[in-house]
């Protein structure tokens, strides 16, 4: 098991490093990997509020407003109040919003071309199924 834990260790930190690499190579030193997995979520979300965002990020709410007040402040997120509800607002990633979304895109894309490097067509599937199984788990 501490093989597993090691490796898993090791992938972390791996693909941490493409993220900051891809930072660097699109020069967004003003944000933090923390504040671009908020923009990776919201986008998955499509326009979340606040209370599914702190559900889906499992955190809380108080937490969450915090964070989104310091994404809104650099521009890479608005609340747009909702049109069915005027007491609900929900989040949206502004246009540089998106493009931090498609840089975060591109450090995962490069860790997938590494495995496509140094794996067999077999063994890929065999670690899509691995993972799928685990992500199930979740």
């Amino acid at each position: 098991m501490e093989k597993i834990v090691n490796i898993i260790a090791k992938l972390s930190h791996s693909l941490g490093e493409m993220e900051e690499q891809a930072k660097d190579y699109f020069n967004l030193k003003d944000l933090t990997l923390t504040q671009m997995h908020y923009l990776e979520i919201i986008n998955q979300l499509d326009n979340p509020n606040i209370t599914e965002l702190a559900s889906a990020m499992q955190i809380t709410k108080p937490s969450v407003t915090v964070a989104i007040d310091k994404l809104i402040e650099k521009d890479y997120v608005q609340k747009v109040q909702s049109d069915a509800d005027r007491r609900n607002s929900h989040l949206h990633l502004t246009d540089k919003g998106r493009q931090i979304n498609a840089m975060h895109d591109y450090a995962h894309e490069r860790f997938s071309e590494l495995i496509k490097e140094t794996l067999e067509p077999q063994e890929i599937e065999q670690m899509i199924q691995i993972l799928e199984k685990l992500v199930e788990k979740l």
